[in-house]
């Protein structure tokens, strides 16, 4: 589950700035899985950050929430009536029909109570309607967003985020925002205005009753915030344990092949069954503290209610109150005391949903390595000249992989890369396609920094094909037209034919239109590679860059490539880094790396008959294959 050493995508805070307050730039990469282990300001910067991003996904929809709002006021406004007209049916409806002079009042009270009722039941109903609406707008946001923001940043930042924590991301965390959005929120509102309104109800009834039925209220406040603080530890904890359940996950079914052939199933599972017991465990936490939280504010309530109803009947008894004021107070006090088991419920869904927001927040506002240019210049004709001008470049500091490199390949120019695995090809490869930048020294094209290229004009001028080839879910037709999708079928299958695919294609069941499968599984890995091969041809770029992009293919399959390169790199800048040297035969050009420096330059006949390193390269390939 690691990835390579990658420079970090966002700065650490400085030992010469260690005493300072850190800013929030300084910890935009903190995954909320490490905030324990932060200072206090650090966690209140990242309470900030996702305020910030909520607040911006709320703010195109002001209007639509302040009507959620006077809907949600006049609902309440109408079940908070209903008490008191029960206290008027029964003081001033209930007395005219015991003295004989008819149900004239009690009846216009019922007809009251029954249109507060419909208003509640009406306005209810729009409120979860456009509550509803506001919701999936902002999750379809949310969601564009985090998938947008995941495409464009750096190679750097993939290759330490696992794609386990990248799906997390995209599914529970947003399931999480989303339960808050649709039930969370409405529990919220409710429960506040309905405490509020039924606090200064009771006072206005009867001063001293009503100071009775909220004498307990602080000890109500004190309990439910040590509830909000551990259940802020624990949900935060069970956010960390369901995403490493999920990145376990990924990756087990990702390398399945690898778990099956060295039959890693029995410590996948031990492994699994860890992170799921830590799953459960954080879950069994939380309803501990819902099963102490919930009964202990319905405790509070019926004490309250006794204590009201033997309080109350005293002052009934000498006519201080009437009837119908206690009456009206015991059913104020259910609607009192109901809301807060609501806010704890809601308290799970807000930690749950913060804890999510804390990661998604983090990784909206995670900046791409290789950012994109203010003022890009332009490159109108791209011809391919490369240039490396006092190149210096490490994943890590004090490990430099290229000390300093100077090179120039000329437009047009074939350059095979040799050397032994670490000295630098595949990272040279990574600088010209810039997916990383270098860390001093300039990379250009045609004269021009990489750094001032916007991406569209990059990637359309080099293009890389690799050994690993993915295949996305569709056609082969979709897959080779991946780079260029308004290539037309003849411009396909004429891709597939200068590199030698279209035989087997055409051999297919379905031909082009032949479904892939996931990952292209139902294909060789021969097969993967010349769709590979023809999704970059018809890219067309200036430069084309080969990373041991043959080594997957068999020797027929390969001699078929080299034929069709020979054609198709004519007049085209590539550079080819293969340990099989078949490759290399096609270059005009040889440079033979050792710890990212180049040792031997010039053309592969010559450096042969020199007798130096890449002789001896070629002669124990030779060797091999007699």
């Amino acid at each position: 589950m690691s990835a390579p050493p990658a420079p970090p995508a966002s700065p650490a805070p400085s030992a010469s700035s260690a005493s300072s307050a850190p800013s929030a730039a300084d910890w935009r990469g903190v995954a909320s899985e490490e905030r324990d282990e932060l200072p206090d300001k650090v966690s209140v910067l990242l309470r900030e950050r996702s305020r910030r991003l909520l607040g911006d996904l709320l703010s195109p929809h002001r209007k639509a929430i302040a009507a959620l709002t006077a809907i949600i006021v006049v609902s309440n406004a109408a079940g908070l009536a209903i008490p008191y007209l029960v206290k008027v049916g029964i003081d001033s409806g209930i007395p005219p029909m015991l003295r004989g002079t008819g149900p004239g009042t009690l009846l216009t009270v019922i007809g009251v109570i029954l249109a507060s009722a419909a208003t509640q039941a009406l306005t209810r109903q729009a409120f979860l309607k456009m509550s509803g609406r506001i919701g999936q707008s902002i999750l379809l946001e949310l969601r564009r967003r985090v998938f947008d923001h995941f495409q464009r940043l750096s190679l750097s930042f993939h290759e330490k985020y696992t794609s386990g924590r990248v799906i997390s991301r995209l599914t529970s965390d947003i399931e999480a925002i989303a339960e808050m959005l649709q039930s969370g929120f409405d529990s919220l509102v409710t429960a506040v205005l309905t405490l509020f309104g039924t606090a200064v109800v009771l006072l206005v009834l009867d001063v001293h009753l009503g100071l009775v039925a909220l004498l307990p209220l602080p000890i109500l406040l004190l309990f439910t915030r040590w509830f909000r603080r551990q259940s802020a530890i624990v949900y935060r904890r069970t956010r960390e344990t369901v995403a490493l359940v999920i990145v376990h996950f990924v990756e087990s079914m990702t390398g399945i092949r690898a778990v099956q052939a060295f039959r890693r199933e029995p410590r996948n599972q031990e492994i699994f069954q860890r992170l799921d017991d830590d799953y459960r465990d954080a879950n069994a936490r939380s309803m501990k503290l819902i099963a102490l939280f919930m009964p202990g504010v319905k405790l509070i309530g019926n004490m309250t209610v006794a204590a009201v109803l033997v309080y109350g009947g005293w002052l009934a008894l000498h006519g201080e109150v009437t009837v119908g004021v206690l009456a009206a107070f015991l059913l104020y006090l259910r609607q009192f005391y109901e809301p807060m088991q609501e806010i704890s419920q809601f308290y799970n869904t807000l930690q749950s949903a913060g804890a999510a927001l804390e990661k998604l927040s983090g990784v909206l506002e995670e900046e791409p390595a290789v950012p994109e240019p203010r003022e890009p210049r332009p490159l109108p004709e791209a011809r391919g000249e490369v240039r490396f001008e006092g190149v210096r470049f490490a994943y890590v500091e004090e490990m430099p992989i290229l000390p300093h490199l100077d090179l120039t390949v000329p437009a047009g120019q074939s350059v095979a890369l040799v050397g032994a695995t670490g000295a630098g090809k595949t990272t040279l490869a990574k600088l010209i396609s810039r997916f990383y930048d270098p860390t001093a020294g300039r990379v250009l094209l045609d004269g021009v920094d990489l750094r001032e290229l916007d991406e569209p004009t990059l990637r359309s001028a080099v293009v890389m094909v690799t050994q690993e080839n993915f295949l996305f879910s569709g056609t082969v037709a979709d897959n080779i037209r991946f780079g260029r999708p308004d290539a037309t079928d003849r411009q396909v299958r004429e891709a597939a034919m200068a590199i030698g695919a279209h035989d087997f294609v055409a051999s297919l069941p379905d031909g082009y239109d032949t479904e892939v499968g996931n990952r292209g599984g139902r294909m060789s890995a021969g097969q993967r590679q010349l769709v590979a091969f023809a999704r970059a041809f018809l890219a067309d770029p200036a430069v084309l860059i080969l990373d041991e992009a043959t080594s997957s293919l068999d020797v027929p399959s390969e001699r078929l490539v080299q034929r069709a390169l020979r054609t198709i790199l004519a007049d085209r800048t590539a550079l080819i880094i293969a340990h099989r040297l078949s490759t290399v035969e096609i270059a005009d050009r040889v440079l033979v790396m050792d710890r990212g420096e180049i040792v031997e330059d010039g053309p592969p006949d010559r450096l042969i008959a020199a007798s130096g390193r890449f002789a001896g390269l070629h002669q124990a390939w030779l060797d091999s294959l007699s």
